[in-house]
């Protein structure tokens, strides 16, 4: 028989064609395509954390998915999700490593340490924190006030030292890396310049930053981010400033909108693009919901601040506001929103199983996601049996409170509130629709990069609520106890 090597050539080159364009469409991941690694959803496992039961982060059933569901019943609870429909990519969940979660954390027994850096980053044992915030200089959750420099004008930064950093926090945050096997994505923040920098001559109780120190100001962002790498802990991004709206009576800064405007486009962002780390991102705000619109409006607005900022961060404290977070992403839709900081409070030990602490998480996480946010991070990782150690007396909760008397740990409802979404929602997941005809559920669904669905709902009420989740003409049914969370992971 006469064999056609062209022949054959040709069709090995078509065939392994073929093969790799099967590959990439296996790893396909973007705009409204869905992933094809799982086309077809088959199956769900239910993970619940429900008030007055024992279950916390448990795998209570898996499902199967009935077909020919035509359409869903008006007439049920139903959960309607979209997986063609993509949005916002998801960056990660984290938490706050502070001086005072660093402190504490050294104070426990190193059984107690292990657990901790487990339970948080560990996506096997734990909840997968993968996101993170640190602070540049001393914040109210620190033992004591400090800069990196107190030398009187040394705008050259001569003098700029992160030792007290390197008792504690450092190595728990490189202990954190090492448990996400170097994935770990953190951003940092200043509470406040210098007393040396500022109008009040003192880091606490507000006061401006100096115009005559703006340079210096700026390269001290660059010098923290070059002192951090020296250690091996790189920094994702920076915000401009904690909370610029409000004189605190611990470490605080004021900046008006037009004042972080011009700061950003004159100083820092100049500082950052010609610096060894071009792609810090830059966010700014930083604060609560409230008045975000006009924040971001003022920076955005001007082209050559806006073209150094990466996004918007803000924080939880004066009111939901959650429209806010909506209007800014409708108005400025190529940035991006960042959810940096929020705890509840005020502390006292015997209130730390309260329900609805981690309810609080449950609904601000799920209602920020849907408006387009791409990261949430909780405040202090870890607090001791005070609520701190703080040096202003602002105590307040942890979804950890690690006793250094006993060595105990305390887990939160907020902790496995946390959990339904950081642990089954990864960083890479799109957003995709998840429509609720019930009022009295909650939800919203992500893909993940491997192709599983992950579907968070949520029931604030007093009543126990069976429901359907539908997608593609078929539908899993389930309950939805009182006062409780779920993720369906479906695949």
């Amino acid at each position: 028989m006469k064999v056609n090597l062209k022949e054959n050539f040709i069709f090995i080159i078509i065939l392994v064609t073929a093969l790799i364009t099967a590959c990439q469409r296996q790893t396909e991941y973007s705009g409204n395509k869905r992933s094809v690694i799982n086309p077809e959803f088959s199956m769900t496992e239910v993970i619940v954390t429900a008030k007055d039961t024992s279950l916390k982060l448990a795998s209570v059933e898996k499902l199967r998915f009935k077909p020919d569901a035509a359409e869903p019943d008006e007439h049920r609870p139903t959960i309607i999700v979209d997986p063609d429909k993509t949005f916002q990519t998801i960056l990660g969940f984290g938490g706050a490593f502070t001086d005072a979660a660093a402190e504490t954390f050294y104070r426990l027994p190193e059984n107690k340490q292990q657990e901790i850096l487990a339970a948080y980053f560990s996506e096997e044992i734990g909840i997968g924190y993968s996101f993170c915030r640190t602070h540049i200089n001393s914040c109210d959750f620190s033992s004591s006030s400090y800069a990196y420099t107190e030398v009187e004008n040394d705008t050259l930064l001569e003098h700029f030292s992160i030792e007290t950093d390197k008792q504690y926090r450092i190595p728990l945050i490189k202990a954190a890396m090492k448990i996400t096997k170097g994935k770990l994505i953190l951003f940092a923040s200043p509470w406040s310049p210098p007393a040396w920098m500022k109008t009040n001559n003192h880091m606490l109780q507000g006061g401006k930053l100096k115009p005559e120190y703006n340079k210096a100001w700026a390269n001290y962002y660059l010098r923290f981010i070059d002192e951090y790498t020296k250690t091996g802990i790189p920094i994702w991004g920076l915000t401009v400033q904690n909370e610029p709206m409000a004189v605190q009576t611990w470490e605080s800064c004021i900046f008006t909108a037009a004042e972080e405007r011009d700061f950003v486009r004159d100083f820092l962002g100049p500082a950052v693009k010609n610096s060894k780390y071009p792609d810090t991102k830059i966010i700014i705000w930083d604060h609560n919901r409230g008045v975000m619109f006009q924040r971001a409006q003022t920076v955005y607005d001007d082209p050559e601040a806006s073209k150094y900022v990466w996004g918007t961060g803000f924080h939880w404290y004066s009111g939901d506001h959650f429209e806010n977070v909506k209007r800014v992403k409708e108005a400025f839709p190529d940035k991006s929103l960042l959810f940096t900081e929020g705890c509840v409070f005020p502390f006292n030990m015997e209130n730390i199983y309260q329900w609805n602490w981690g309810e609080r998480y449950g609904e601000s996480i799920l209602r920020d996601l849907n408006n387009g946010t791409v990261g949430w991070v909780d405040w202090n990782i870890l607090l001791d049996e005070t609520g701190g150690p703080n040096h202003v007396s602002n105590f307040c909760f942890a979804p950890i409170i690690g006793d250094t008397r006993s060595g105990e740990l305390h887990y939160m409802n907020s902790y496995y509130y946390m959990g339904h979404f950081s642990k089954y929602i990864r960083p890479g997941a799109k957003r995709v629709i998840a429509s609720s005809n019930s009022d009295d559920l909650l939800a919203t669904s992500f893909i993940n990069p491997d192709g599983s669905l992950a579907t968070v709902v949520l029931n604030l009420t007093d009543r126990e609520t069976n429901f359907d989740l539908w997608i593609d003409n078929k539908l899993v049914t389930t309950k939805s106890f009182a006062h409780s969370i779920i993720t369906m992971i479906s695949e």
